[in-house]
């Protein structure tokens, strides 16, 4: 009976384990829709300035990431003013 008890609890902490790896992959899943864009552009601006780009080129690219970065950001989605 005592061997029981041990498997069910093993299993016990397993389930829990699962639901907070989903939960955590739910999470990232949900940060990477909302921010993916402004991540996308700013890691392009990085690549062409290291790349060796024309200034200007990086710049515009800069200002397009930073424009986009300020029309959307967690209170876009939370709904607050």
């Amino acid at each position: 009976m005592g061997m029981a008890l041990w498997k069910n609890r093993r299993g016990q902490g397993l389930t829990e384990y699962i639901i907070i790896v989903a939960l955590v992959a739910i999470a990232g899943i949900g940060i990477v829709n909302i921010f993916g864009n402004q991540l996308r552009n700013q890691f392009h601006t990085i690549v062409k300035a290291m790349s060796g780009s024309e200034t200007e080129t990086v710049r515009s690219l800069a200002g397009k990431a930073g424009t986009e970065a300020n029309q959307k950001n967690l209170s876009t989605y939370a709904g607050s003013k």
